[in-house]
């Protein structure tokens, strides 16, 4: 892992060599506070939105009342009578909303590295920025700093203090100044804090939406850091970092008591063998939750790295398997270290992949499948046209696109792709079969196949409906028969489908990473105008004898030579080159002191460095 020491397996301790600094935005309750921005009534009301039979998400007057994310809507009725409950299928407003904000943060970015997890979480890597204003420092006033925001407006940012840290802190202390130099680290993640508090207020007071913040080295502690002080606040990891003879690591000491289940990178079936290793038994589950959390008492980061016998090699045995990353065992010991080599993303306007999946009490037929199928299909294309075309305007009679009627036909003469997808992906999840005490496991694996998406998909002049029942006859469907050959014997539970493996079209757009070649062949014309040599006809009276005839003869070298650095060098004949009676030189000088001298052969007039070479033309020619 590029950044870090390597963890061997009885190492207990994160040494950070990475002086990264890291912020993760993370939207209070996003998907409640999108429909709370539409109907500011429903603010003060226990708020829940609905996908399926799931509450997805819920706002904080929910979760006071007792109502948890991915409860089922009859529990969570049970538990909180008077919640309001929202249909949160259409994801349009949603994803909009989404994208506004996150454009709205990568504006703050010199070096385009913001990266968008889901629709409600952003991570910024604000390191140059930091190391900017670190130079600008007076380290012996720091109390009395100003963070610049602009390379080239040295007026553009705010005043702060940069001796303390803005928010709250991991371990939680005093505000006070410190008399003593910083440690260079300590010091850049006191900028980074500042730095992530203005940004968080200008969020609220120019788009309405709150956030909760962390700020530390790695995506990995940035987003666990940031969830001590919700909602509206924002948490540094203070340094020390490294582990030493009389102290011990924050970063470990952070760690230490979050649930292993809690860990970014680690999932519920890999918490769960882990769980299973650490207790000697099988760890029980909530039954009231749809994908199940754990009825433990918590298993901490400290009892797994504290267990014995534990380390990479046993967690590679205990977590690989059919599925799982190679390595799986290491990856996950250094997690629980806090190493975290994963780069933020460069910000990208098109994403890297679309998908579409919904879920399923029972799906067992393949007349059921191919009805969902196709609703999955219509949506997935639906998802293409909004947000991989742009308006071509070079076709557009108007900046409108020309659609059909009924709407459900759109035709969209006046658009172009900005990628292509290549690879077209479907998966499936089965729906595992019942234990002997009547209920479900709670987890069971995905499978998927891919194949390259078919070319017709890209026409903008077929029905959305067409498009989508011939992806499914001639793609999704033998796809999904590779997965399940058996006619019958199965039950799903989910269905994914999703386009990957983004090809950038040539475009004028920022989206596009290459230029549209095709647009500059049809403007080559109109840009090359001024350029261009025509064919012309010189007029009837101009002749080649009366075009010499002007040039003054006593200055015939200079004027012959502004002639011809004008006309060209072959609209009329040199003096030396012609033949006519009458045009030959007065004199062997010309005036620049050239020496001419005439063929004894021919009788031809040329300077003399070229008479050695003539008259070895005339020798061979004999």
């Amino acid at each position: 892992m590029s950044g870090h020491n390597s963890l061997s397996p009885n190492r207990s301790s994160f040494d950070a060599k990475d002086d990264r600094v890291i912020i993760h935005f993370d939207y209070d309750c996003f998907y409640a506070s999108v429909l709370e921005a539409e109907n500011p009534s429903l603010k003060s009301l226990p708020l829940a939105v609905q996908q399926k039979q799931i509450v997805v998400t819920c706002n904080y007057e929910a979760r006071r009342r007792g109502l948890k994310k991915l409860q089922l809507i009859k529990e969570a009725k049970r538990i909180c009578p008077e919640v309001v409950i929202v249909l949160g299928e259409d994801l349009t407003k949603f994803r909009n909303v989404s994208k506004d904000l996150y454009n709205f943060l990568r504006e703050y970015s010199w070096n385009g590295k913001a990266e968008r997890l889901g629709f409600d979480e952003v991570f910024l890597d604000i390191s140059d920025i930091v190391d900017y204003n670190i130079g600008l420092l007076n380290t012996n006033d720091l109390t009395n700093s100003f963070f610049c925001l602009s390379r080239d407006d040295p007026t553009v940012g705010f005043c702060y203090d940069a001796s303390i840290f803005a928010g709250h802190a991991f371990p939680s202390q005093q505000r006070d100044s410190y008399t003593t130099p910083l440690d260079p680290l300590r010091l850049k993640l006191h900028l980074g804090s500042h730095f992530a508090q203005f940004v968080r207020h200008q969020l609220e007071e120019q788009k309405g939406y709150t956030s909760t913040v962390g700020i530390s080295t790695t995506k990995l502690l940035a987003k666990l850091v940031g969830n001590q002080n919700k909602p509206k606040g924002q948490t540094v990891l203070l340094p020390p970092y490294n582990e030493s003879n009389d102290q011990e690591s924050n970063v470990i000491a952070f760690l230490n008591a979050h649930d292993i289940g809690k860990i970014p990178g680690i999932g519920f079936k890999l918490a769960q063998k882990i769980r299973a290793h650490v207790l000697q038994r099988p760890a029980d589950s909530d039954n009231g939750l749809i994908y199940g959390e754990t009825k433990e008492d918590k298993v901490s980061v400290r009892d797994v790295r504290t267990c014995s016998n534990i380390g990479p090699d046993v967690l590679e045995k205990l977590l690989a398997g059919p599925g799982a990353p190679r390595g799986i065992g290491l990856q996950i010991w250094a997690l629980l270290h806090g190493a975290d080599a994963d780069e933020v993303g460069q910000a990208r306007e098109l994403p890297r992949q679309i998908s579409i999946e919904d879920s399923y009490i029972r799906l067992d037929s393949i007349d059921q499948v191919t009805k969902e199928l196709t609703t999955l299909a219509k949506s997935l294309i639906n998802r293409m046209h909004l947000d991989l075309l742009e308006e071509d305007d070079e076709n557009a009679a108007s900046k409108t696109a020309e659609y059909s009627i009924p709407a459900t036909n759109i035709i969209l003469k006046n658009r172009k792709w900005l990628t292509h997808p290549k690879t077209l992906r479907l998966s499936t999840r089965a729906r595992p079969a019942m234990n002997t005490d009547g209920s479900h496991a709670h987890n069971s694996a995905r499978v998927s196949r891919s194949a390259p998406l078919p070319n017709f998909i890209f026409a903008l002049t077929e029905s959305l409906e067409l498009l989508a029942e011939r992806l499914v006859k001639e793609a999704l469907l033998p796809l999904f028969r590779k997965l399940h050959p058996d006619k019958g014997g199965w039950t799903l539970r989910n269905l994914n489908v999703a386009v990957t493996n983004m090809m950038d079209t040539g475009s004028d757009s920022k989206a596009a990473t290459g230029r549209d070649i095709g647009k500059m062949f049809k403007r080559q014309n109109e840009i090359l105008k001024e350029w261009t040599i025509g064919d012309r006809d010189a007029p009837p009276d101009f002749t080649q004898k009366e075009h010499v005839d002007v040039v003054d003869r006593t200055h015939c070298s200079k004027d012959v030579a502004m002639i011809t650095s004008m006309q060209g060098s072959e609209d009329f004949l040199l003096s030396s080159q012609q033949t006519q009676d009458g045009d030959v030189w007065e004199t062997d000088e010309d005036m620049d002191g050239q020496s001419f001298s005439a063929c004894n052969t021919c009788g031809a007039m040329m300077p003399a460095f070229a008479m050695v070479a003539h008259e070895r033309f005339h020798l061979l020619g004999e």
